[in-house]
């Protein structure tokens, strides 16, 4: 499967199951998207996070909608191209989960 191919509903379901089973907190759907929020120590420490992550998504070109107020960081992720959730917004979720453990644990 290619990873800009849509979920099916039952793919979803699974691939959230294993997303959750690693997450600190649960990512959800809202809105037709991966949606997550991290709240952070401090707004330095929210801004360090944005700023790792903005280089996956350089490398995976994959650019989330989010937003940073403080301490607060809200992910949306979404394929425009393919109009739906695809396997890349897994792994962009993925990989933010494992930036975001360096600065919450």
């Amino acid at each position: 499967m290619a990873k800009d191919t849509l979920l099916e509903p039952a793919q979803l379901d699974s691939s959230l199951a294993v997303l959750n089973a690693d997450a600190l907190e649960p990512w959800t759907l809202d809105d037709g998207k991966l949606h997550r929020r991290y709240k952070f120590s401090s707004f330095s420490t929210a801004f360090a996070f944005m700023t790792q992550a903005a280089m996956v998504c350089e490398v995976m070109d994959h650019h989330p909608k989010w937003t940073n107020v403080w301490n607060m960081v809200e992910v949306g992720l979404l394929t425009h191209r393919s109009k739906g959730i695809t396997l890349l917004d897994i792994e962009m979720a993925a990989a933010m989960e494992q930036i975001a453990k360096q600065y919450l644990s």
